[in-house]
């Protein structure tokens, strides 16, 4: 049983703000780098636990955020540019996706470093569904065949993964307090320091919840694969983006016939 476990680093308990965690440049990156991947480690332990044969953790924060020298020895690491980017590695020898690491998407009231690819994007939509990161990734794995088992990250990511693709296993790590009017007028630099306050669990206490989500939903993939579903979308596919601020009106469309794939990367123009 093969896992594709793509991570992020904003939702990961611990990350506090994108402006002192998030960036090579920032004082405390080694240390949610650290997090980030003790996290990961406790996933693929779970996955192994629970029957998996093989898990490739694939780096998917900006600048790339896993310490490898910490890695559970396991697991397989992927980053790189993919060709085409989209989805990432991702094919149809794995059995199921997970995520770990994530955050919601841009607009989501009471959430934590909330955004979709970056601070600029006020929404993306596809055929008039709103989805943030992790959409893109479930919707490739949906034209592929390969279900969204686990997912892990804040509480308002753990919702969203939830409605978008009933019976996945989440977990969550930290909940924002602040609400979200969508600041459909405020720039990016605006907008990333717009939902920075959060209650989190403590990193050994998230890395337990997670051991144990990631076991179970092996399990529940084993006993009953029918179980996970993915969003009832279908082609042909439109794809929106539009990018803050609003009152400028740049908006990026994207369209294919059969694809999901090819879209997400003709707007993304790779």
């Amino acid at each position: 049983m093969r896992i594709h476990l793509m991570t992020d680093l904003e939702g990961v308990a611990g990350v506090v703000n994108h402006y002192d965690y998030c960036r090579p440049e920032s004082r405390y990156y080694e240390q949610a780098r650290a997090l980030l991947t003790a996290e990961i480690n406790a996933a693929v332990d779970g996955f192994f636990a629970g029957g998996a044969t093989d898990v490739v953790v694939c780096d998917g924060h900006g600048p790339g955020a896993i310490n490898c020298e910490l890695l559970d020895e396991r697991a397989k690491f992927s980053r790189g540019h993919y060709s085409p980017i989209f989805p990432f590695g991702l094919d149809e020898g794995f059995d199921a996706v997970a995520i770990l690491g994530q955050h919601a998407k841009s607009g989501t009231p009471y959430s934590h470093l909330t955004h979709t690819g970056n601070f600029s994007v006020y929404d993306l939509s596809v055929n008039g569904l709103s989805i943030g990161e992790y959409g893109n990734m479930v919707l490739c794995a949906k034209e592929l065949g390969i279900p969204a088992i686990f997912a892990a990250g804040e509480k308002a990511f753990a919702e969203e993964a939830e409605a978008l693709t009933p019976g996945v296993v989440t977990v969550a790590v930290k909940r924002g307090l602040l609400p979200d009017d969508g600041h459909a007028y405020a720039t990016p630099e605006e907008y990333s320091k717009a939902k920075l306050s959060a209650e989190h669990l403590t990193p050994a206490a998230a890395r337990k919840k997670i051991r144990a989500g990631a076991k179970l939903a092996v399990e529940r993939l084993k006993d009953n694969p029918k179980q996970f579903r993915h969003p009832d979308l279908k082609a042909p596919w439109h794809i929106i983006r539009r990018i803050r601020p609003l009152n400028i009106g740049r908006i990026q469309h994207a369209k294919d016939d059969k694809s999901f794939i090819a879209a997400l990367n003709k707007l993304y123009g790779c």
